[in-house]
């Protein structure tokens, strides 16, 4: 019990580095975004870069089959998902202040809560209902329908919440039955096709510079990942899971010293907002006794595809429960 306090430290560390990565990943983004690169483009070398790195990982995949999934349409509306939450997130970085993206994709744990009805048959309870209206008014507050005006980067950054949020519940549904192999393949792959079928209508010559960036974004998704499976193996989830909503410091920092942006009250309130009732249903599901916890067993950021997804490799996958599993009657 005395290693307890240390081993969440450490995991609670590991993920501040992790997510500290992760943003930095995500200036990256912005900074191609905004040099004039496609989405397309960047997504499409961003998949290409990971494949060396994803097979080191997927080599290492033990679990006897074959790569043909046993739930066909889920994980095709799994990928499709996916690849729309990658594009989706890319142009958003490329376009909006990076404080404002951080905040609306803050509402993929609230969404998570809401999808967990209809997908798992999960019962939300009225105290969660509250959390997650207060937390899509917090997502009203930044976008500020009315005094402002909505552009495409605020509808892509919604987009990727709701799709993030989808993929993560559909691992969620089938991830005890499917391979983590094919779980985390089918995104990069069609990432992979689709963006290269898209890659010659929107090409721009890359020098070296910007192909090491590339790269760049590719090694710092996968070790951030690694910093986050570490973070997990370490501490307990209700502890490592909050420490995402420390991106938006990053952003702040970042915004300030690269992009000259500085958070209005709006985003800062509206953040404060989404953060405290994605803290409160964190909370509320590891006090709970029920085996309903759709965020704490989706606890990663929304998958892009443009990289193994890491909630596959996190641990207690095959200990998710459902209501209706036999095996827990």
């Amino acid at each position: 019990m005395s290693d307890a306090p240390k081993s969440n430290t450490r995991g609670a560390l590991y993920a501040l580095v992790a997510f500290g990565i992760f943003s930095t990943h995500d200036v990256i983004i912005k900074i191609l975004g905004g040099g004039g690169y496609s989405p397309v483009q960047i997504v499409f070398f961003s998949v290409m870069f990971s494949f060396p790195l994803a097979t080191l990982y997927l080599m290492r995949d033990q679990t006897s089959g074959t790569l043909i999934p046993k739930h066909p349409y889920w994980m095709a509306a799994r990928t499709i998902a996916a690849v729309i939450t990658g594009f989706s997130a890319f142009y958003a970085f490329s376009v909006l202040p990076l404080a404002q993206v951080y905040a609306i994709i803050f509402a993929s744990p609230l969404l998570i809560t809401v999808l967990a009805i209809p997908i798992l048959g999960e019962v939300v309870r009225i105290r969660r209902w509250i959390a997650v209206f207060v937390g899509l008014a917090g997502v009203m507050i930044v976008l500020r329908p009315g005094q402002t005006q909505l552009e495409l980067g605020h509808i892509a950054a919604l987009t990727a919440a709701v799709c993030g949020a989808f993929s993560s519940i559909v691992v969620r549904k089938i991830g005890r039955e499917e391979r983590t192999v094919v779980i985390m393949l089918y995104p990069m792959m069609a990432n992979f096709i689709v963006m290269a079928a898209m890659l010659p209508l929107v090409y721009e010559p890359l020098p070296l510079e910007d192909l090491g960036r590339l790269a760049v974004i590719a090694l710092f998704a996968w070790v951030a990942g690694r910093f986050l499976i570490a973070a997990y193996n370490a501490g307990e989830a209700v502890i490592v899971a909050p420490m995402q909503y420390s991106q938006i410091i990053w952003a702040t920092a970042y915004g300030f010293l690269f992009f000259e942006e500085t958070p209005d009250l709006a985003t800062i309130l509206g953040s404060s907002v989404i953060i405290a009732s994605g803290l409160y249903i964190v909370l509320r599901e590891s006090r709970s006794t029920e085996t309903e916890a759709p965020v704490l067993r989706t606890r990663s950021r929304p998958e892009t595809g443009t990289t193994p997804r890491i909630s596959p490799m996190l641990p207690g996958r095959l200990r998710w429960k459902r209501k209706d599993d036999p095996a827990e009657s």
